[in-house]
């Protein structure tokens, strides 16, 4: 390593899966080939190898025996500790890890926080032990990262506002030029999808009760596709068949081509209950296509009510059944166009600049 060089090691708690490619997966590899062209050593530390996409090009370190957060623990012991940064991504911040991490490396240790929270919040004994955390580990950790505005306020409630002075927000970013933009929308009778993994805390249930709702007419000829897959799939799908709506849903499972796939809809769904900064909406958004979606977490810094897309309560199942027809008699319709706010604010550059300007 040549004098003054600057090295970081990237902590994710992250599976790496070829079947899985997504908006962090974009941004690993952006940040790593940006640091590579300053100058900048990155080690990246992960669940697992791989060897897709541009994962060939990292320097990645991993132990699947073992927790990441031990096996860098023991990588900090057994060699020169060079680090000049520390930055955490999806793991559980104000641990004794960061004490332990301080205590063998002299790096400036930043956290990000990816994590939604519960829509009725922490259970009270939850809330206590952040707190507690907070005050024992949190003088670990130089800088916190939140995803979203929403995301620094979870922040300050978890841990405590005596962390505020080093709390930041660097949104997350799409690569806009791989997602290809409708260019028309229909206003009457329009096409939807939900992109998804599907676990209860998304609300597709919401959904498919609300469709129920509907009157006959337009039951017989809306259609939603379902992208993606998970654990609740099944009941889902026992859901519809219970409400006889199989002609309105076509679960389509995971798909690797899905930013090719948004401009065929006029419309997004997103029922979801617990959210932190969604990609998925970003990139519908980016694709022309607006977002029907929640009021939790991050969802209304990307969503304009009644401009690009339009929010509702989580969990309405009434109200959601109301705009879905007002949507879909034409009653209510979003005119612009909604790529222009992704060019200007929500970049896979604009956020690796970001996150540049930390470690430069």
């Amino acid at each position: 390593m040549g004098l003054g060089k600057k090295k970081i090691a990237v902590l994710c708690n992250y599976e790496l899966l070829p079947e899985r490619v997504g908006g962090m997966d974009a941004f690993f590899w952006e940040f790593d080939k940006k640091c590579k062209e300053a100058n900048i050593q990155v080690d990246w530390f992960f669940p697992n190898g791989a060897t897709h996409g541009d994962y060939q090009l990292l320097s990645i370190k991993y132990n699947s025996s073992k927790s990441i957060e031990s096996f860098f623990l023991e990588s900090l012991a057994q060699q020169e500790n060079d680090y000049t940064y520390i930055i955490t991504h999806f793991l559980e911040l104000c641990t004794p890890f960061f004490q332990k991490a301080k205590q063998l490396s002299k790096a400036t240790m930043i956290a990000v926080d990816h994590n939604p929270r519960p829509l009725e919040g922490y259970p009270v004994i939850k809330r206590i032990k952040k707190r507690i955390k907070g005050l024992l580990f949190s003088r670990y950790i130089d800088l916190f990262i939140g995803v979203s505005e929403y995301t620094v306020r979870e922040l300050l409630k978890d841990f405590g506002k005596h962390i505020h002075s080093k709390t930041r927000v660097i949104y997350n970013g799409i690569n806009t030029a791989e997602i290809k933009t409708r260019t028309n929308r229909s206003y009457e009778k329009p096409t939807f999808l939900v992109a998804s993994h599907l676990r209860q805390s998304k609300g597709i249930q919401d959904l498919i009760q609300a469709l129920a709702l509907l009157p006959e007419p337009i039951k017989k000829e809306l259609k939603i596709d379902i992208y993606g897959d998970g654990p609740y799939r099944t009941k889902l799908e026992i859901l519809v068949h219970e409400l006889k709506l199989e002609n309105c849903f076509d679960f389509k499972g995971s798909t690797a081509n899905l930013k090719s796939l948004y401009g065929l809809y006029d419309y997004m769904l997103q029922p979801t209950h617990m959210e932190c900064f969604s990609l998925s909406i970003l990139e519908s958004l980016a694709a022309n296509v607006p977002v029907i979606t929640t009021n939790v977490g991050g969802n209304e810094e990307a969503i304009t009510n009644n401009e690009n897309g339009y929010i509702f309560e989580a969990m309405n199942i009434k109200q959601l059944s109301v705009l879905l027809q007002e949507i879909y008699l034409g009653k209510k319709k979003i005119t612009k166009n909604t790529r222009n706010l992704i060019e200007d604010r929500f970049t896979i550059d604009k956020m690796v600049n970001e996150y540049l300007k930390i470690v430069d």
